[in-house]
Parts: structure tokens; sequence; C-alpha cells
């Protein structure tokens, strides 16, 4: 549809220039000159006004004596001095005159005269060759529609090319993939001893963990051509077009070995089969089994890799992860601090920052975050500090990014009532003052009852360290934290609102949890209830499979409000022991709206270690 607006709009604009052509070549090259009659022309002559005519066909152009030009029309059949004479002019009064005759050029007469009727036909011709380069332009792309969609990426010589330095943390996955590097440079070594590099290797990890970046990272070390496509692009609503295409793109990397064919989202074809409607017809399981069927048909010499990635490792069909596809499993994981000061270092080349800004601080903060997470909090703070009209970026830019990443910008339009204002205050303070009271809790940062996002206000609590284990201990503090804010407003107000809603329903999925998942029930013993699925057939919903009874369904129910109501029993007794430090804590809040962690140990004192 674009090709065809453009070349319609190419024909419109070329027949504007000849119609404009046309109208040039039969208009006045005087402009707006006075037109007389032949008999004034004759008085005028008579009168030795006139100068010199020019007579171009029937058309007489005049030049006076005091320079002004006029024109007129003569008899067609009959010569100038003719009808002059005719006219009464004398013969002495012709002679005066400098009479001279302009000849059209050949050009001229062929545009006049031969273009009027030829260019309907060219018109036509133009038309007719239109519309059928735009019916061969159809039949090509019908004849390519099982083409590949993969696109090559090979720069071997290039200067920003991207290597493993450029990629942040990931020291174990760069690990297993330099053995691929390796084998794509020398193949020989690996052969010659009777060993087979794996075909395909799965980079397994949570969205923004760096699975793009690690495989084009392993392109470049290795200096091979690159072809990269994703999982969706194989797939169309015609029946055999994805296994089509799956064929022609291992054509085109084989033709190109060594190469790497990276397939990123491959749960979108690479989902179990039989889990849906269709059957073995169904167009995305004939476009799995055409990728079974190309990977395990590579015999020992072909070095051609496929790298996949996706972060649902648990849907993939068997097949595909079995010794002779993708049997090696590559898996990446959130960064630790060491690897978030690295991602900070890399990310922030291209930014100036102060000269006081602490990256190693802002990484403490950020514990759990990705490395896609880590770069969209450094353009965050450069969007703010370029917001202030400022040259640099600063450490309290780049506290403001965390906070705008975790909770969402600033809502200071909303603007809280007097009593909402004081209701959020204590709230948050109740949060504040359990987690600084219990212990196997996580310091706090910062208190707000500015709004952020959909909160009204937040408390900010960082882990000094990052945490691979959680104990039962930690996950009851966390239930009572949960309940600070309810417990404050139930002593302080003797009532309950609203905005402990989002509390209460984390509270009682986190009891769930620690009861059906980690069998950390006292009553029930180690033992998980229940098998959670994913049904995407209309739409996404999370199915359980309830492999219990009634009678225990009835004590997990028991056992999860055993829990929540211990937890506000906790936290209501810490609150009514310290309840002058909570209206302290409050009121701090309600006159200044944030108070930081330093601020916060001065009123609560210092934390005691666990």
């Amino acid at each position: 549809m674009k090709n065809w607006l453009k070349n319609f709009f190419f024909i419109f604009v070329l027949l504007i220039l000849i119609s404009s052509l046309f109208s040039f070549s039969g208009k006045d090259y005087l402009g707006k000159i006075k037109e007389i009659s032949l008999s004034e022309l004759v008085k005028q002559i008579n009168d030795n006004k006139v100068t010199s005519i020019v007579v171009s066909g029937n058309n007489l152009e005049i030049l006076l004596q005091d320079g002004s030009k006029e024109k007129a029309s003569k008899e067609s059949d009959t010569s100038l001095s003719t009808s002059l004479k005719n006219f009464g002019v004398s013969d002495l009064s012709l002679q005066k005159l400098d009479l001279s005759e302009k000849t059209p050029s050949g050009f001229m007469v062929i545009l006049t005269n031969f273009v009027p009727i030829i260019f309907p036909f060219i018109l036509v011709g133009v038309f007719i060759w239109f519309m059928m380069r735009q019916a061969q332009k159809g039949q090509s792309q019908v004849f390519t529609f099982g083409s590949t969609k993969a696109r090559l990426f090979y720069n071997p010589n290039g200067k920003n090319k991207l290597t493993f330095d450029d990629v942040g943390g990931l020291t174990e996955a760069k690990v297993e993939l330099k053995e691929i590097v390796e084998f794509l440079k020398n193949p020989k070594k690996f052969l010659s001893i009777g060993a087979k590099i794996p075909r395909g290797v799965l980079l397994v990890g949570p969205p923004g963990s760096g699975k793009t970046l690690i495989a084009r990272a392993v392109a470049n070390e290795a200096g091979v051509p690159f072809f990269s496509i994703s999982g969706s692009e194989f797939v169309e609503m015609f029946v055999g077009v994805g296994a089509a295409r799956v064929r022609d793109t291992f054509r085109v990397a084989k033709k190109q070995a060594p190469a790497i064919l990276f397939i990123d989202e491959l749960d979108a074809i690479g989902r179990h089969r039989g889990a849906g409607l269709g059957g073995g017809h169904d167009e995305r399981e004939q476009t799995l089994n055409q990728i079974l069927v190309e990977m395990d048909g590579f015999d020992k010499q072909t070095s051609v890799i496929v790298v996949a990635a996706t972060n649902r490792p648990d849907i993939l069909d068997p097949a595909l992860l079995r010794p002779g596809r993708f049997d090696r499993r590559v898996v990446l994981e959130h960064p630790d601090i060491k690897d978030r000061i690295k991602i900070l270092n890399i990310h922030s080349k291209n930014k100036p920052l102060d000269k006081g800004v602490n990256l190693k601080t802002i990484a403490e903060r950020t514990p759990g975050f990705s490395g896609a997470d880590l770069e969209n909090l450094l353009n965050e703070a450069a969007i703010l500090a370029a917001r202030h009209n400022k040259k640099s970026i600063s450490q309290q830019d780049l506290s403001d990014s965390i906070e705008k990443v975790l909770l969402g910008p600033e809502r200071k339009s909303r603007i809280l009532s007097k009593k909402e204002k004081e209701i959020s205050a204590y709230h948050e303070a109740g949060h504040a003052l359990v987690a600084a009271r219990l212990p196997h809790t996580d310091p706090i940062h910062k208190i707000s009852i500015i709004a952020r996002g959909m909160a009204a206000g937040y408390t900010l609590k960082l882990p000094t360290e990052d945490k691979h284990f959680h104990s039962k201990s930690e996950f009851i503090s966390d239930l009572s934290i949960l309940l600070g804010g309810y417990a404050a407003e139930k002593i302080v107000f003797n009532e309950i609102t609203t905005g402990a809603s989002n509390d209460l329903e984390r509270a009682t999925e986190l009891a769930r949890e620690l009861i059906t998942k980690y069998g950390m029930s006292d009553s029930l013993g180690p033992v998980t209830f229940g098998k959670r699925e994913e049904l995407v057939f209309l739409g996404r919903e999370i199915h359980e499979d309830r492999n219990y009874s009634e009678k225990i369904a009835a004590k997990i129910d028991e056992e999860i409000s055993k829990l929540v109501k211990n937890a506000f029993k906790t936290a209501g007794e810490v609150l009514a022991k310290d309840k002058k430090l909570l209206v302290k804590i409050a009121q701090v809040l309600i006159k200044q709206e944030t108070i930081e962690k330093e601020e916060f140990e001065k009123l609560v004192g210092k934390r005691k270690k666990d």
C-alpha cells in the first residue's frame, strides 16, 4: 500500500509538470502587456510612435518609442506588411519600422503539435505498466512468504563491538560460553579428540538479566555471523509457513557457517505439545516439530550453534531439552552487589557524574535489580538531572531514580486532606517502628507520605546484603511489618481505613505461601499443598490443582488465619509499648513528609544486629 501511494504520487507530480509545460508554452512571455487592435497599431505607426515589431505566428510584439511594449494580432492568411498597407500605412512608415519574425524551435513545434496526441497513449501505457508491476510484486511476495525473517549482524572490524568486557557480571555464564567461542574459532581442537560441542545453548534467566546481550557478545568474541530472530516471527496464521521459515533460517545459517543462530523468546514456539486445541495440526506445533528435526539433523562437522533465550524453561517441550538439541543450559541470575557495581560503571561511561557520586551506595540500595533495571535507573537519573537544568548527575538524582523505578513517579498533584495526611503518617510510622523493633528485619532507608504510583505513602526497607535464603523467623517478622500500619490505625484512631487493603492482601498471600509452598506450618508439617499451572488458552489464568482433601483445606485456612492474627498481635504490642515514639515519628512525617535513614535512626536509636 505504501509503494502504491508512492508511485501514484510520482505520476501525479509528473502530470502536473507536463500540464505546466503546456501552459508555459502557450503563454505570452511578455507578461501583462496591453493588447491593441490592428487599426490602433496603424495609427501609431503613422504617428511614428512604433520602433519595432516582432512577428511570432499571428502574434505581434510591439516596442514603442517611449520603451513601453504592446501586443496585437494580425490576419492569419496575410503577411504583416500587406495587412498594414491594406489599413493605410505608407511605404515610408513601413521602411522606418524594424520588422522581424520569430520562428518557433523544432522542439516547441513537436511539443505543441504532437505531444497532445501521443500523451494520452503514454499515460495509458504507464498505468498498465504500473498495474502489472504491482501484480508481479504481489506474486513475488507469495513465493517469499516462507523465507526467513532472521537478521544478520556481522561486523568483524567494527570499532564498537560488544564483547564480554562490556557485559557486567554473569561470571559463570561467561565461563560456559567461552567454550562456545573457542569451538567456533578452533573446531578442529575439539573434533580431533572426539569431543562434540553442544548444538544448542539455552540461556535461562528472568527478564532483563542480559540474555540477548551476552548472545551478541558471544558472536562478536568468536568473530562469526550472528543471525537473530524472535520465536514469534516464525508463526503466521497460515499453516506451514512457520515450518518453512524454520527450514529457510537453518539453510541460510548453514551457508554462513561457522555462525550463531539466536532465537529470542523460545517459549513462543517451544511450549509443551498437546497442551491446547488443534492437536498435531496446530501451526505452532508444526513449527516446533521442524525445529526439532533441523537441530537433530546437524552432522558432527556443522559449525552452526543455536543459542536460544527464555524466562520460562518450565513450559518448554521436553524434546527441546534432550541431548543433541538444547542440552546445555546457562542460567543467568540477578547480579549481586559486585556485579551491580560493574554494571553501573559500564552504563555510566557516557554520562557525566558529579565527583561525589558513589556507585557502590547505589548498588547497595538496589538488591534484586536486573541489568536492564540498572540501565533504566541511570537513564532516569539523567532525565531527572536534565529536567533541573543540571550539567551532571548527582547522588541525589540517582537516589530519587531508585524510588521512581521501584514505586513510580511522585504524584504531587494528589493532595491529601489534613485528616488523610495524618492517617497516612501514622500508617507509615507503624510499618517503620515495627520493622525497627523486631529482629530478623531489613533496615529502614526512607519513610514518605508523598504519593508515588498507586501508593499514598511508602516505607522503603532494603537488605544490607544479597540474600538467597529466607528463614521462617524473617517471614514472621515481615508479616508483622505488613500489619504494622493496620495496627497503628487501630491503636491511634480506633478505626481502620481502606489504606491497609494492599498490606492485608500481601500478608495473606505470604502466610499462604509459608504453609502451602515452603512447608513451615507446625501443625501440618513439612508438606507442600497444591500444584499451580498456567493456562493461556483464553487469556492468562493461574489454575491450582488441589491435591489435598477438604479437611486439609480447612486446616490450611486455620493456619493462615492464625499466622495473620499472631502477626497483628505482635505489631500491636510493639506499637502500644512505644506509642509515644509512634506519635513522634508521625508528627515529623506530617511536618516534613519524608524521613531519611539517618534521621530515623536518631528517632528510634541504633539498630541492633540480629
